[in-house]
């Protein structure tokens, strides 16, 4: 049909012969049309072959790449793939990730789909369905046409739980689609009332080549048209033209002359018969001819300039500037080369050729017509909602717009509050996904052997939150923030230190202020019974340096208590290991002095020189200063500093002192553990001395606690956080202090005070047999 409508017309009026010229001719020099692209692409057959252009004002992409009917070819619409991004950011801007598509079958339809099934796959959205219809010209409507299509008993999308369906082709589509939802109608009608099912409820979202062919289902009651309300539709960009409107009010059927598509059109429309009609005027009533095209709803008419009809218009006036220039630069030329008489030029439509692909015009509508360099339309689209009305009408409502100047991934903009959605949906905007959106606190988990936009919820997993609903992984807490028992916001973490406030920190600074006062008075006591013969044995002023230092470790564990700062963290380590190396030594130079004492009683001993004060000082001056080194290394090179960790803990933030450098705390760890470990060796090998007050067997025991408690100190501390950690640190100087203070000077102290008669030098000087 639409080969021969084309060679029609080329051809002389009432008489067909191809490819000859016969008579007189109709000057055809271009040609408007059409709407689909199959009918666009057999009229660019038979046009492109006479170099006739040909304005496509409805039809996107031609079917085949052939260049004879490309170069003829102009279209009077915007880049098709504007409208595949536009459709993807109208999906993504609702948040449907569950749609169905429906496309002819074709090599339109197969085109369609293959650009935008993998946009829709990269941005995360998930087809259920792919309807492609055949749609024949035989079918006029009547339900023993439609059978003759299975697919239509059983449609896709009746049966799909996508709420919204994208629909591309022309307007066939939405003869198929009604076709479909009368032949369900009409078989639900012969099931029992409590087997019927609701008629299905969409989202239709048609493309710009579509247009709303309802007429001849809502003039016949087979369809209701509320099942489009709430469509939302592509347009190509329309404007309205002045005085468009006005002239319609006086469009009357006596204006045909020669034309019988307007008499056609008013007997459909007004459901009459002109007078000249052939047709037996009893059926009908009789047209008088003063109808007024207003009074006509849609789908019937539509009195606004639609966005076809606004493209046919601008391919009119398209061809218009183009004959009007190629007539323009002919007179020019006869004027240049003196002509005195103008006479009629005829144009060939191959001369309009380089004229189509460069104009641009301005239309009465003030919109600046430009085609660009592939021969599209440089414009956009509408985006509209088809609002219905009970009384089967409808209008169209521009709620956004699809620019091709926008910034990528903004080229669309939209008003949802104007958008009227289907009635029987609840929640504005409908929903569309494959399952319930997750539930804050919850996360997406892919469903094996199904989409991947359907998913199981699983809680968020430790230290993860999700506040909003459908999120498809949570998110983790801020560093100082943790999540809540339902993980569905963020808490500020609680500070994590041993205040002097705290349980422990009272019990540690009373623990630390009593054995202080226990170590003063033990000293008080030596002080005042400094010349009896127990305070005067093996050195009396290396007690005096022991209990000082021991009360100084017990001292010194208050450093640790309170917020760290500046000034504590690098005294915390330093003070202990240098008031701990001093006691140390201490011990080890009573126990050397012990040990050289008894060997030095030995006849033609050479030891006897070496025993004295000189050798004792100079054991713990230079045991103490080695460490005063090391720590003095380590303040200078990498100093301890306070610090925060927002991680070991996930309810609380640790605020500590950072060591600085691990292996130079470790170092003086390590070298009180030397000196422990010598002080013990030598005191274990002194055990058996004869010694009335046993000193030897004492330092020994108390290097035995010493060792232990510092031992077990080392898992324990790495093993625990934050304010624990301090305490474990703080029991151990206490308990090793206490051990030493005890074990050492306990027996001492119960014969100065308890038995003083044993307080004498023959006590001191008697020997084991």
């Amino acid at each position: 049909m639409t080969y021969r409508t084309t060679l029609d017309l080329l051809s002389k009026s009432h008489h067909f012969d191809p490819n000859y010229l016969c008579g007189i001719q109709k000057n055809v020099v271009g040609v408007i049309g059409g709407l689909s692209s199959d009918t666009s692409s057999s009229m660019a057959d038979v046009l492109g072959l006479y170099k006739i252009p040909q304005i496509s004002y409805g039809s996107f992409e031609p079917a085949t790449n052939d260049q004879i009917k490309v170069a003829s070819f102009y279209r009077m619409v915007p880049n098709e793939d504007l409208q595949y991004k536009g459709i993807i950011q109208l999906l993504l801007n609702f948040g449907w990730k569950w749609v169905g598509l429906i496309t002819p079958d074709n090599e339109a339809g197969e085109h369609f789909l293959q650009i935008i099934e993998p946009m829709l796959l990269k941005n995360g959205i998930c087809s259920e369905f792919t309807e492609k219809y055949e749609y024949h010209l035989r079918f006029t409507g009547s339900i023993f046409d439609m059978m003759s299509d299975k697919r239509l008993l059983s449609p896709a999308f009746l049966r799909s739980r996508a709420n919204t369906v994208v629909i591309y082709g022309e307007s066939t589509s939405v003869l198929w689609l009604l076709s479909s939802t009368v032949l369900t109608n009409a078989f639900q009608l012969l099931l029992p009332p409590s087997k019927r099912k609701q008629p299905a409820r969409k989202i239709w979202i048609t493309t710009a080549q579509i247009d709303f062919i309802l007429d001849r289902f809502v003039k016949n009651g087979e369809v209701n048209i509320q099942m489009f309300h709430g469509a939302i539709s592509f347009a190509i960009y329309s404007k309205d033209i002045q005085d468009f409107s006005d002239f319609l009010r006086i469009v009357k059927p006596s204006w045909a002359d020669g034309d019988g598509f307007i008499n056609d059109f008013w007997q459909q429309a007004f459901r009459c018969l002109l007078s000249n009609s052939t047709a037996l005027p009893r059926i009908m009533g009789t047209c008088t001819g003063e109808e007024m095209l207003e009074s006509l709803p849609a789908p019937y008419f539509e009195m606004s300039m639609t966005s076809h009809s606004y493209s046919i218009y601008n391919a009119v006036y398209a061809l218009a500037h183009a004959l009007h220039n190629r007539y323009s630069s002919e007179v020019i030329s006869k004027r240049i080369k003196g002509g005195d008489r103008l006479t009629s030029q005829i144009v060939e439509p191959w001369q309009l050729h380089s004229l189509l692909q460069r104009f641009s015009f301005n239309n009465s509508a003030g919109d600046e017509i430009t085609l660009n360099e592939h021969g599209k339309l440089a414009a956009g689209f509408d985006i509209t909602n088809l609002v219905t009305f009970p009384n089967d009408s409808y209008i169209r409502v521009k709620v956004g717009r699809l620019d091709p100047q926008a910034s990528a991934g903004k080229e669309l903009t939209i008003d949802g509050d104007r958008i009227q959605w289907h009635r029987v949906f609840t929640q504005v905007p409908p929903l569309s996904l494959c399952n319930a959106n997750c539930l804050p606190g919850y996360e997406k988990k892919k469903k094996e052997g199904e989409k991947f936009c359907c998913y199981d919820c699983d809680p968020c997993s430790r230290g993860m939150f999700s506040n909003e609903k459908g999120l498809e992984t949570c998110a983790r807490c801020p560093p100082d923030q943790y999540p809540n028992e339902e993980k569905n916001q963020c808490i500020p973490k609680k500070p994590n230190v041993l205040g002097f406030g705290e349980t422990l920190a009272m019990v540690s600074t009373f623990s630390a202020l009593f054995f202080s006062l226990i170590t003063a008075m033990v000293l008080g006591i030596f002080i005042k019974h400094r010349n009896t013969a127990i305070v005067k044995a093996n050195n009396r002023s290396l007690t005096y340096i022991l209990l000082i230092s021991l009360l100084l470790c017990f001292l010194c564990s208050l450093v640790f208590i309170g917020m760290p700062n500046k000034a504590t963290c690098p005294l915390r380590q330093t003070a202990f290991g240098i008031v701990f190396s001093v006691a140390l030594s201490s011990i080890l130079a009573k126990t050397v002095s012990v040990v050289l004492a008894f060997m030095a009683t030995k006849p033609g001993s050479t030891i006897r020189k070496w025993v004295g004060k000189k050798l004792a000082y100079s054991i713990v001056l230079s045991c103490s200063v080695i460490q005063i080194w090391i720590c003095a290394f380590w303040l200078a090179t990498s100093a301890p500093f306070p610090d925060v960790d927002m991680h070991s803990m996930s309810e609380e933030i640790i605020f500590l002192c950072n060591e600085g450098s691990v292996l130079m705390f470790y170092g003086v760890l390590g070298y009180m553990g030397f000196l422990a470990s010598i002080s013990f060796t030598v005191a274990f090998l002194a055990r058996k001395l004869p010694d009335s007050f046993n000193e030897a067997k004492f330092i020994t025991f108390s290097m035995l606690v010493f060792c232990s408690v510092w031992f077990s100190f080392i898992p324990t501390y790495l093993s625990t956080r934050g304010k624990y950690m301090v305490a474990v640190e703080i029991f151990s100087i206490l308990a090793s202090s206490a051990g030493l203070l005890g074990c050492i000077f306990s027996p001492k102290c119960y014969i100065i005070v308890v038995k003083p008669e044993l307080n004498n030098r023959e006590q001191l000087i008697r020997r084991k047999m």
